[in-house]
């Protein structure tokens, strides 16, 4: 029986910026070890997802927070919520609404 190889993931060559993002993260996140580049990704991805989801009811209300709108659909503060991903489990504060129309692409409901 011939066994398939799994892929390798092969990175793209070292670049200036490559180089000052994670001279950053060294400063930043204090990394000594693989853990705690586990823990920095973690962290990163959370804040990205975080980001985006903030964008998304942005667009979805029309209008940025701390804009003053009449629609009667605005933010009703966050939800948190439980996120599973190659790097281990962390939490994202998701927005809502308050017609609960708000249906997140990035993290989907439920």
């Amino acid at each position: 029986m011939v066994t398939k190889k799994k892929d390798v993931y092969k990175p793209k060559p070292m670049t200036d910026g490559k180089r000052k993002i994670i001279q950053g993260l060294l400063e930043e996140y204090d990394i000594e070890s693989a853990d705690d580049i586990q823990d920095a990704l973690r962290d990163l991805l959370s804040g990205t997802i975080e980001g985006m989801m903030e964008s998304e009811i942005d667009d979805h209300l029309g209008y940025d927070k701390y804009e003053r709108t009449a629609e009667s659909n605005s933010r009703k503060g966050t939800k948190p919520k439980r996120v599973r991903s190659k790097y281990g489990e962390f939490e994202v504060n998701v927005p809502q609404d308050r017609d609960s129309s708000f249906e997140p692409k990035v993290v989907s409901k439920r």
